[in-house]
């Protein structure tokens, strides 16, 4: 019985290219082996440049007599958390996701009023979530953004709100490029595998599948032993899923690891396939 489907193929496969004949092999393979390092880690942005290099995640939010915004924190272990790409503003860790179109001209940052998903919220702290990070992000604010080991954002709205982000590089700024797309079939349960460095390991068992442009399959790859962790994807057994991920060439390559990195982009399928 399918448990969870976040997002039709069809539009998941809309941001993703097509693959290449020498594309990286689906999954690691073989154990990772040592590798010389043969470049330094690319330089952090910086400026407005940073603004869509980091994962943005609320420290602190003031109002103008300076008393803290407590609504803004219904979720303290998971704290409100702003992305930019390409012109848009995401918004997660609120009751539903949040998005709308952005334009920054010097320090001023503006913001379109933002949709969302129409998904209820049990916790009322969390469903009102929404309406207060809507009603401070919306609009105008003065912005300041740094880059770096130790990124921050400062936006301060019309109404005198300050409100305080604390940067996480993300996987394109940590890998220096914008990675390659795929979609991975994880099995529902681990193999035990053989690995030179970590005794009794257990392998996600996971095969490439590869769609048409009208999100049919087209070709699926062999079950393979994969020895990589996915950065981001939490595996529990008797729990089959179709993830969409993002491959990154690690330079240099850490001694313990393998040449190419998985981070997760999305779950697309999510299946409880325990008896």
């Amino acid at each position: 019985m399918k448990r969870l489907i976040l997002l039709a193929l069809p539009i998941a496969l809309a941001a993703c290219a097509k693959p290449t004949p020498d594309a990286a092999p689906p999954a690691g393979t073989e154990p990772p082996a040592a590798t010389t390092p043969v470049a330094a880690t690319p330089a952090a942005p910086t400026g407005a440049a940073a603004l869509g290099a980091y994962h943005w995640r609320l420290q602190d939010a003031k109002d103008a007599q300076g008393k803290r915004i407590d609504a803004l924190f219904a979720r303290a272990d998971h704290p409100l958390t702003l992305d930019f790409a390409e012109g848009r503003l995401g918004v997660s860790n609120t009751c539903n996701r949040m998005g709308g179109g952005y334009t920054l001209e010097g320090d001023k940052l503006t913001v379109s009023p933002m949709v969302a998903t129409q998904m209820a919220c049990a916790d009322s702290k969390l469903m009102a979530l929404d309406g207060e990070a809507g009603k401070r992000l919306e609009g105008s604010s003065t912005l300041a953004v740094q880059g770096g080991d130790e990124a921050h954002l400062t936006l301060t709205n019309a109404a005198g709100d300050v409100l305080t982000f604390a940067g996480e590089a993300t996987a394109e700024t940590r890998y220096g490029g914008p990675g390659e797309q795929a979609f991975l079939e994880v099995a529902a349960e681990t193999k035990p595998c053989s690995h030179p460095l970590i005794p009794n390991k257990q392998c996600l068992q996971v095969r490439e599948i590869r769609y048409d442009d009208k999100g049919v399959k087209s070709s699926e790859g062999e079950w393979q032993n994969f020895y990589e962790d996915i950065e981001g994807y939490t595996h529990e057994a008797g729990i089959r899923n179709v993830l969409r991920v993002k491959r990154f060439k690690r330079n240099p390559v850490p001694a313990d690891a393998s040449v190419t990195a998985y981070v997760l982009d999305m779950v697309v399928e999510s299946e409880n396939v325990k008896k």
